[in-house]
This record gives structure tokens, sequence and C-alpha cells, in this order.
């Protein structure tokens, strides 16, 4: 059978010979369109007064010629990402000229006033060092809790355990805006209300749920033979599961702490019915007083948002190595 298709499509491909002529003819083309388009760019941007945008044209054009599909990846990085740098480009205008229409990415009269403005005349250093803090904490704590817990899921039968999953389970069918009173209500009876341990705590117990779910799962993926030989070495029952679970478990502790961290770091929900002095109010609470019924102050509220991405990020850059390894390894057991 394999050789009586061989042989058919050799007769095909003997009765088509302009194929291959074809789809030389047809790179040798595109070989020479290249620098075509490359020099022709050049040439636009030293007739236009040095516009670079007409040499990145160019520079596209060639690079589509030469590879198609580069050519596309490129347009469509740029098509999707031309909308956020809008964000940057109002950051840097003067405040006459927020509402020009102008395209372009650095406006002719950047400026860095409006971060200056941020840092030195409003608080927006205070919302930060707020943020910072109730996002490690929550982070840090809500890895350490839902790291341990997980491990009683995975490794240990006990009663009450499969209705403790199933629990855990439920409370993230609960529409976040249906927990704000049950929240504020333990808040206010603790006492930490208008507190950022209060808060933190608040974030806790809605963050380590789901770290749990995802961690046990990446848990059992553990073979169990390791810590029984660690533990005929001589390891306690702690000791192998700090010297040998967590260790392996990086890229599933990174994703739970990344998720711990961007879900304290953005609320405003939450926030916004527990704290309420101005010197405990986290950046989101804070760049909402931007917003006014009759004026917008576009400046600030784009140079902060700016701001507050960057460590977002960097977050992400860092810990992006462990997210499809974390991701996926806990969802198949074996």
């Amino acid at each position: 059978m394999t050789t009586f298709l061989e042989s058919w499509q050799n007769d095909i491909w003997s009765k088509r010979p302009y194929e291959p002529l074809f789809g030389t003819w047809l790179r040798r083309i595109r070989m020479l369109a290249a620098p075509v388009f490359l020099v022709g760019g050049i040439v636009l941007m030293l007739a236009n007064g040095m516009n670079v945008m007409y040499l990145l044209g160019g520079a596209w054009l060639a690079l589509t010629a030469w590879h198609p599909t580069h050519g596309f990846l490129v347009f469509y990085c740029v098509f999707t990402a031309y909308p956020v740098s809008r964000v940057v480009t109002v950051s840097l205008r003067e405040t006459q000229n927020l509402l020009s229409t102008s395209l372009a990415v650095i406006p002719p009269d950047a400026t860095f006033d409006t971060f200056e403005q941020l840092f030195t005349e409003e608080d927006f250093t205070i919302w930060l060092w707020n943020s910072f803090m109730i996002t490690i904490t929550v982070s840090i704590i809500g890895v350490i809790v839902a790291a341990t817990s997980a491990y009683a899921f995975s490794r240990w039968r006990f009663p009450g355990r499969a209705a403790g999953l199933l629990i855990l389970l439920s409370t993230q069918m609960i529409p976040a805006g249906m927990l704000l009173i049950p929240i504020f209500i333990i808040v206010s009876r603790l006492g930490l209300q208008n507190n950022l341990l209060g808060l933190s705590l608040a974030y806790i117990t809605t963050a380590v749920p789901l770290s749990v779910w995802i961690l046990r799962g990446y848990y059992d993926t553990i073979p169990l033979d390791l810590e029984e030989a660690a533990m005929v070495d001589g390891a306690t029952r702690l000791s192998a599961f700090w010297r040998i679970i967590l260790p392996l478990s990086t890229p599933a502790l990174a994703v739970i702490f990344l998720f711990n961290f961007l879900n304290a770091w953005s609320d405003w929900q939450v926030a916004n019915v527990i704290l309420k002095a101005d010197e405990l109010r986290t950046w989101p609470l804070g760049l909402n007083d931007y917003i006014g019924n009759f004026q917008t102050q576009w400046g600030l509220y784009a140079g902060a948002s700016v701001v507050i991405t960057i460590p977002v990020v960097l977050l992400f850059l860092y810990s992006s190595k462990y997210l499809i390894s974390g991701l996926t390894l806990g969802s198949v057991k074996g």
C-alpha cells in the first residue's frame, strides 16, 4: 500500500512540473523585494525630515517579504500593544495638551511633570507603600497556609477530608460582591475595621481556597516514594516536606504567589469597605479620587497607572518560566 501511494504521488507531482519552479521564483521575488522595501523606507525617511515612521514601515515590509510569519507576528504585537502605549503618551503630555488627537507614542512636548507631581504633591507614595505592605503580607502568608494545608489534603486521609475539599471549592463559586457584607461584619467584630491587618486577613481568607486546590493537585504528582526514602535516611516528616516537596513544588508556589499578589494588588471593592482613613488608602482607592463628577485628572491617572504597572510586569517577567509548568503539571495525576 505504501509503495502504491508513493508512486501515485510521484505521478501527480510529475504532471505538475510548474510547482517547484513557481515556488523558486516566489522565493526569489521575496528576497529581492525585502531590500527594496528597506531602501525605500530609508529614502522616504530622508525625504520627509528624518521621519522614523517611514523607516519602521519599510523595515516591517522587508521583514514581511523575507519571513511572512514573522512580519505578521510583529504587526499583531504592535496592533495589541499600541492602545496600551497611549497611557504612557497621556502621562507624558502637558496639562493643556491632554486631549490632543496626535497618534505619536512620544509627544513632542513630553515632560515628566506628572510623575514629579505624583511623588511630591500627592499622597501617591503612601498609597504605594500601603499596597506593598498588604500585598507582600497576603502573598507570603497565603503561600505558607496553602502549602501546608494542601500537603495535608494530599498526603493524609482523615475524616472530613472530602467535605473540606468540597467546601473549599464551593467558596470559589460565590460572587465576590456577596462576600462584602460577611467580611465587613467579621472584620468589625474583630475590631480590625479601618486597619491594614483586617484587610490583609480578608484577602488571605479569599485567596487560600483556590491556592489549596492548585497545590493539592500538584502535590499528587510528586511520588510518595521520595518522602519515604528521605525518612528512611533519618529525615522527619517536616524535614522531608521542607527539603523535598517544597523545592519540587517551586513552579506551583510561584503561580500561587503571583495569583495572591495580583488579587491583593489590584482589589478595590474589599478595600473600599474596610479602609476609610486617608493615610491607610491603597492605590486603587487613591486613584479613584482622580475621577470626579465634572472633571477627571487624566494626566495624574495615567502617570499613576504607568507606575503601578511596573511591579506587576517585573513579577511576570521573573515568574514567567514557572507559569506554564505550574498551571499544567498539577492538572494530571500520576
